[in-house]
């Protein structure tokens, strides 16, 4: 609580008028000095009042004379050692206390909606399609503190702002407002259906026969990639411009062309044999990384998701061969 003398006017929006533009709610009496007062009056005591609101009690004096002097009335009076409050001080104190009381419930139900609800983390789609929908019959959902609200975006949404309390993000994890947590980084590779493997000794020429599924963000990974490609680059017969890696490897599983991705997001298609290694060339790509809000730091839900999102991460990597 601050003890200013001037008067401060805080307008919130209202719905007052359903007609036309919300009205504003006009407040021409400073908050500290509500508070402070409405403290007071409630304990009969501005040591007490000075006590709960971490104050001195000449800071709350200071306020009430605020606030008397604003209305025109006195609130509070001294009898004997007594503190009383007055009668405008009386159909003042109710309504302030009930405010207050409203303003702590609404703050609590948010904070509460946001510890016991469900761990609501954004993530690309194809990360959610390709990663973390094949490993989600591991998943604990029906354990308490374990339930997600997933939501896909190509855009990194504003996690500070409340859109999302996590958020799987691909990058470099140098995202200073935010708490990150490696899960892997990727290992990028060019993809393609197994049956271009059926006759190794054809399979550049089957390659310059085929099209190139390559994700925008991909364009520096394929550069990399091919220029450094024993035996020299690769010439594929057309490259088509994708917005997403995940639309390259459908593509490539359905036998459509060819794509680069990290083998990591694509290995429950490999596994399954949708989709094949087509060299074992392969470069070093960015990170997968967990990032949350720093508020969030000890939620339970946030723990136990990132625990078990890490003891997959590391289940792949145990299991990974040196043929992939």
């Amino acid at each position: 609580m601050t003890s200013e003398d001037s008067s401060v006017t805080a307008e919130f929006p209202s719905t007052a008028r359903p007609d036309g533009p919300p009205a504003a709610i006009r407040l021409p009496v400073p908050l500290n000095a509500l508070r402070a007062f409405e403290a007071a009056a409630r304990h009969l005591s501005i040591k007490d009042a000075a006590l709960e609101l971490n104050v001195t009690p000449s800071a709350v004096s200071h306020q009430v004379r605020i606030l008397e002097a604003a209305l025109g009335y006195d609130l509070l009076r001294r009898v004997g050692q007594r503190l009383e409050v007055t009668e405008a001080g009386a159909a003042l104190a109710p309504g302030l206390t009930e405010g207050f009381a409203q303003i702590a419930r609404a703050v609590g139900a948010v904070r509460n909606e946001a510890a016991e609800g469900p761990l609501r983390v954004s993530m690309l789609p194809t990360f959610a399609t390709h990663w973390l929908s094949p490993r989600l019959s591991n998943y604990p959902i029906g354990r308490e503190g374990f339930a997600l609200d997933l939501s896909t975006s190509q855009i990194a949404v504003d996690i500070g702002a409340g859109a999302a309390d996590a958020a799987i993000r691909h990058g470099r994890g140098d995202w200073p407002d935010l708490d990150c947590a490696l899960l892997f980084v990727e290992t990028v590779a060019l993809l393609g259906h197994p049956s271009l493997l059926a006759d190794p000794a054809a399979l550049r020429t089957r390659i310059a026969a085929a099209n190139l599924f390559l994700s925008q963000h991909r364009r520096d990974d394929f550069a990399a990639w091919n220029g450094s490609l024993p035996d020299g680059p690769i010439r594929p017969a057309g490259v088509t411009i994708v917005d997403s890696a995940g639309l390259g490897l459908r593509a490539a599983s359905d036998g459509a062309g060819i794509t680069l991705a990290g083998i990591e997001i694509a290995s429950a298609d490999i596994a399954a044999g949708r989709l094949a290694i087509l060299f074992p060339h392969r470069v070093r790509g960015g990170g997968y990384y967990l990032v949350s809000r720093k508020g969030l730091a000890r939620d339970r839900r946030l723990h136990h998701f990132r625990a078990w999102l890490l003891a997959e991460a590391r289940a792949d990597q145990s299991a990974a061969s040196p043929s992939q």
